[in-house]
Order: structure tokens, then sequence, then C-alpha cells
């Protein structure tokens, strides 16, 4: 497995070559100012401890990370004291790409695009179309969706999707793809309700905001975030900021909602008003309008009565 051993502290600037504790010390860094930035936009403290408690961890480990993750996978990293599957998942980013997709989403500075350049057989044309409509925007998702044939952009065949496929999962040291049916999903009732508490408080301003760098010349703090735990699932709401969003006018509408529980792979899904038909004015979550999902929707919609 080819590793990248520099960790990119802006898109300009590359830290090459690290000693033996360096690196831990990089990438321990990362993990605390991401438990501060959570402390600071109202998480209950929850996730924080735990990213706190894996970069005291890997601060005092005498192995560098990038070697456990070339020698032995993203495996090794789970092994790890503290560090489950969505922590190690963070560590393979930085190691490889020298980014870190979560920490850049609560500063606002996502850029998905940069991030697919990075990745053989995907140039800057094609980086920015997968990235165009916000569907997908990080390495884990861009894997989902080529090999499970749900991108849908010019210039990807059958063979360039397997070859960008296997640049992924070796890039996040998983040669081993998890199937898409095992990854967990929270139920709709709950993400319905994680939408409405958004929405709720978005309104009454009561969420720290965030100044997007895309599609904001102005620089201006504008959008709300929130923290939210239900049970074992913690969950990231924001107003969508991607360029259909703003060419369709449903920044205010459509709330992403990005979710973990423990020894889960990440998700993400899309709260969207219904403009047509029998739901119209209803609230749904984007891709699972099932039959029992609907149910589950109306049970909601009557609980908001």
């Amino acid at each position: 497995m080819a590793i990248q051993t520099g960790i990119k502290t802006d898109p300009a600037t590359t830290i090459v070559s690290q000693s033996l504790p360096a690196i831990n010390l990089l990438i321990a860094g990362r993990l605390r100012d991401y438990a501060d930035l959570l402390t600071q936009q109202g998480e209950d403290g929850f996730r924080a401890r735990a990213f706190q408690r894996a970069a005291a961890m890997i601060s005092a480990l005498d192995r560098p990370v990038d070697q456990i993750l070339a020698q032995e996978g993203r495996e090794g990293l789970i092994a790890l004291p503290a560090v489950g599957t969505g922590i190690a998942s963070a560590i393979a980013e930085m190691v490889t790409t020298g980014r870190w997709s979560q920490m850049d989403r609560l500063r606002g500075d996502l850029a998905p695009e940069v991030l697919f350049r990075s990745i053989p057989g995907i140039g800057a044309k094609l980086a920015d179309r997968l990235a165009k409509d916000g569907q997908i925007e990080s390495l884990e998702e861009l894997e989902q969706a080529v090999r499970f044939g749900k991108v849908a952009v010019r210039g990807i065949g059958p063979r360039r999707r397997r070859m960008i496929a296997a640049a992924i999962a070796e890039r996040l040291g998983r040669p081993i793809f998890v199937s898409e049916t095992a990854v967990a999903r929270p139920p709709v009732a709950m993400l319905l309700q994680v939408d409405r508490m958004y929405r709720e408080r978005a309104a009454a301003g009561q969420l720290r905001k965030i100044a997007p760098k895309r599609f904001n010349p102005t620089g201006d703090a504008w959008l709300p975030i929130l923290h939210a735990r239900h049970g074992d699932w913690h969950f990231t709401a924001l107003f969508s900021n991607t360029q259909l969003a703003h060419q369709l006018g449903k920044t205010s509408d459509w709330v992403v909602i990005y979710y973990h529980k423990d020894g889960q792979l990440d998700g993400r899904c899309t709260v969207v008003t219904v403009t047509r038909g029998p739901s119209l004015g209803q609230r749904v979550v984007r891709g699972r309008e099932s039959i029992e999902d609907e149910k589950e929707i109306s049970d909601e919609t009557r609980n908001r009565k």
C-alpha cells in the first residue's frame, strides 16, 4: 500500500517525512482541535471526550500511525485503544490525503472537489462534476457510489469505476469493502425529529453559525450548525450549501444530516419538503420514501400537530 506520510495543514502547505512521534502528535492535535470545535458548537461533550481520549492515546503511541495503516490497514487502527471505526477512518483520511473532511465541514472549509482530485483517475473536471450537486462529499461516499453504480457522471465507465474504487480502498486501508446493506441507518422518525429540532432552533437564532467558504463570496457566517444525540446515534445537521441548493433557492429548506454510531460507518442524508403530489408540504428523507418509511413520516407529521 502506498501511503503519503505528509499532512496538509492547509491546501497550500504540506508537512512531510515526519519523525517517529511527530506524525502522531500532528494527528492527535487535529483530534483535539476537532473535540474543541464540537464543544464550541454546542455538542453535549460525549463525542468531544471520545476524540480527546483518542488524541491522548495517539500522542503517547510509540509507533507511527502511518506505519500501522500501511502494514495492518484500517483494522490495525481500529484495534488501538480508544479508536473505533469512525476515528480510524478519520486517521486514515488524514494520513493518506492530508485532509479531514469532518473537520473541514465543521469549519465551513469543505471542498470535496479538492479531495477527489487526490485520487488517481480523477482529474479536475471530473472532480468538479462529482462534487457539483453535493451528493458526494467524502472518499467513503465516493467509494460506495462507484462500487454500487450510483454515480451517473459522464466520463466514468465500468473499468474506470473499478480503478477509482480500488484506489480509494487502498487509501483508506480497506481492501475488502463493507457491503452497502451492512451500513446501519437511523430510523426515519428519528431523522425527522433531528430535522425539526434543527429548523426550529435555527429559526430562533439558538445555533452557532459558521461561514462556509463555498458559494459565500462575502464571507458571512450564515450557516447554522446543530450537534445532537439520540440514544447511541450522534447527529450533525446543517442547511444544504450545495450549488444545486443555491440555484433552486433551497438553502433554508434542505437539511443535511450526518449521523454516526459507534462501530458503524458514518452516514449522511438530506431532508426536504415535498413540493408536489399527495405528500405536498411534508418533510421526507430523500431516498427513503418507501411504504414503510411513509408510515413513519405520517406518524411524525401527526405528532407535530
